[in-house]
């Protein structure tokens, strides 16, 4: 039974602005079009012309973008943000073939959030029930992952950064395949309701956060770049799309609670590796860091109380009321979320911070005697399977309530057994399947939209609980369809969120970004307002 909810503001300003710009791309390439029909009548030569013209053009594109001369020894001036939003206004067909792309982008991004509301609140599509079965579940994921192996085993020879050599230790290919072959059991177990592996994805969630922190910390670490610009390209990756999705849908924030508890985490390993920066270089001032982030989650979230006084001003964006479950506090799904993970993401910038020694370390390895190497592998291999089976043993086949008692201090332990089996070899080291790798990139994507065009909730803010059906009553062909539409859509979502990054956040131009974040949150309030106003007149 689909419950949609009454109209909101937020619905009717996203389409008060989809429209404008839906026209405005149509009208380009209604442009494009009469451009090239009239090209084509005209000797090559003149599209030689032509040609150089467009390549002028592109330039300054890129001018408008970046803010900044394509070549340092020519100043070109840049559109101001006001001047861009009155040749928008006024439909200049100038302006509007030199952004025709960017135009096409958000029109895709604005169909597929529409898709999304189709899918999960209207009845236009059916739902069916979610159904376990263990052989199905296993089947399908080996099956992935011998495709994946036949199909796209690669082998890697990039030079490590620290040692010059390719020792890979925790390379990008493999942290990406990682996060690849996690999604995908994370996926299946929301999909077929595999309550059984429970555990499993509380540790796949801490071993991303943990990622979290492993890399935000090495780019920070060696890139020492705090700029503004990083900073809000890193929190419109998180939440760009999401925030959409809560305006689209009419859901809170919290109901992708994976977005909000990244950008926490992001945000304080941000502030404690950006304070007094320059001397992040220096051992002591680490350690003084790295306790101190222990320190303020200790505080936060051990001591009984400071929780709420720390968070509850901040109720209207990290509140959430589950519609299956109204009793429950507003804070308990923020403070069960973000507290599973508390630790790991520490964790992750500690392993970061010794990962130069350990690449060191392991390149003397394989420089020693064999039988040397292999003794000392041999140990690591053995050691990592006791510990990894008394983790098993002793923490894992818990139940659930128990084990995420255990979780914020023992998710740790499987995630550093992982990695050391996953590294204790250079084959290992340097071989990936890309196909996981491929699904590793676009997992944000997957995860935001699982809710809505593979799975359903059919009501704002309720979990889904439903599977999306688009062939009724063939299960696995059903599976297949909307398993295809899911992905393609996802990996769509992926580009169109990077390439408006680039169009909107200038790298290099601190003051267009802000005046595009002002000229955003303008036009954003103004729509909002009309949509309201316009709400109100059905009333009056």
């Amino acid at each position: 039974m689909v419950n949609s909810g009454p109209l909101t503001p937020g619905q009717v300003s996203f389409l008060l602005g989809f429209v404008p710009i839906l026209v405005s791309w149509m009208y380009s390439e209604l442009l494009e079009y009469r451009k090239y029909s009239s090209h084509s009548k005209v000797h090559s030569d003149s599209n030689l012309v032509e040609l150089g013209n467009e390549v002028g053009k592109e330039e300054d594109r890129a001018v408008l973008l970046e803010g900044l001369p394509t070549s340092l020894s020519v100043k070109i001036h840049t559109p101001s943000v006001k001047s861009n939003l009155l040749r928008f206004v006024s439909m200049d067909e100038s302006f509007l073939l030199e952004n025709r792309a960017t135009l096409r982008a958000m029109v895709e991004f604005g169909v597929i959030l529409m898709y999304f509301y189709v899918c999960d609140r209207t009845e236009l599509f059916a739902e069916s029930t979610k159904n376990y079965n263990r052989d199905l579940f296993l089947f399908l994921y080996l099956l992935l992952i011998i495709v994946s192996a036949m199909t796209s085993f690669k082998k890697h020879q990039e030079k490590s950064a620290f040692t010059g050599k390719s020792i890979l230790y925790l390379n990008r290919h493999q942290t990406e395949e990682w996060k690849g072959w996690m999604q995908v059991l994370f996926l299946m177990y929301h999909y077929f309701a595999a309550t059984e592996i429970y555990n499993a994805i509380r540790v796949f969630i801490a071993a991303y956060v943990w990622m979290t922190g492993f890399g935000n910390f090495s780019y920070y670490y060696i890139k020492k770049d705090f700029s503004l610009a990083r900073f809000v390209q890193m929190m419109w990756r998180l939440n760009f799309f999401v925030a959409f999705c809560c305006i689209v849908l009419n859901n809170e924030y919290m109901l992708y609670y994976i977005c909000p508890m990244h950008t926490l985490f992001t945000l304080m390993l941000y502030g404690a590796l950006g304070i007094l920066n320059q001397h992040n270089d220096k051992p002591t001032v680490m350690v003084v860091k790295i306790l101190a982030c222990f320190f303020v989650v200790i505080l936060i979230w051990e001591i009984p109380g400071v929780f709420d006084i720390i968070w509850s001003p901040f109720l209207f964006l990290l509140g959430y009321t589950d519609p299956a479950k109204p009793q429950l506090p507003r804070m308990h799904e923020w403070h069960f979320r973000s507290g599973l993970d508390r630790y790991i993401w520490i964790i992750g910038m500690l392993y970061a911070y010794f990962h130069p020694n350990v690449e060191k370390w392991m390149e003397k390895l394989e420089e020693s005697e064999p039988k040397r190497r292999n003794t000392i592998k041999a140990g690591i291999v053995a050691l990592s399977v006791i510990v990894g089976y008394l983790w098993y043993e002793y923490v894992y086949k818990l139940d659930k309530i128990t084990y995420n008692k255990l979780h914020p201090y023992t998710s740790w332990i499987p995630i550093t057994v992982y990695i050391c089996l996953r590294n204790f070899t250079q084959q290992l080291r340097g071989c990936s399947l890309t196909l996981l790798a491929w699904l590793g990139k676009i997992t944000l994507e997957t995860y935001i939209s699982q809710f809505h065009i593979w799975l359903r909730s059919s009501t704002p803010n309720g979990q889904p609980k439903w599977l999306l059906s688009l062939i009724p009553n063939y299960p696995m062909l059903n599976f297949m369809l909307a398993t295809a539409i899911y992905i393609l859509v996802s990996h769509r979502l992926f580009e169109l969120t990077n390439s408006l990054k680039s169009v909107f956040i200038p790298t290099k131009d601190s003051d267009r970004l802000l005046h595009n974040f002002l000229a955003g949150v303008a036009i954003a309030v103004t729509l909002y307002l009309l949509a309201f106003i316009l709400l109100l007149v059905p009333n009056a």
